[in-house]
């Protein structure tokens, strides 16, 4: 696959219901053997199942900027992960519940991905 924006997310943006500045923003590990992306349908957290979500803790972004069009923040680290192989990286904004915790974009394309984890540290740096 390909990084991308989910099809809702495009729409929350448009309609400004994703403030990428002043909404809580996180990202969680995910293990595409256990979840199959639909860009077009998926559009809440619960759309990811558990067994999917590898780090037992998503992290939430800090220090976020926008330039040039892009989106930025600190990089994030998981504490201590184990588990499967972690394939992608999906952010997401933080609401009362992962029904209502809309899918922001699904990363698959990057340096280091796939990783195995050993239950050391996952730093996920994003490209500046």
């Amino acid at each position: 696959m390909a990084n991308t924006l989910y099809d809702s997310a495009r729409e929350r943006f448009l309609n400004g219901e994703l403030k990428w500045m002043t909404d809580t923003i996180k990202v969680i590990l995910v293990d595409t053997g256990s979840y199959t992306p639909s860009f077009g349908t998926h559009a809440n957290l619960a759309d990811i199942g558990p067994a999917a979500r590898i780090s037992s803790a998503p992290v939430t972004l800090v220090d976020k900027t926008t330039s040039g069009g892009a989106a930025g923040a600190r990089d994030a680290t998981f504490p201590s992960v184990s588990g499967p192989s972690i394939e992608a990286i999906v952010i997401y904004k933080e609401g009362p519940d992962d029904g209502s915790s809309p899918l922001i974009a699904f990363i698959d394309t990057g340096t280091g991905l796939p990783i195995t984890p050993n239950g050391g540290d996952i730093i996920v740096t994003w490209d500046n």
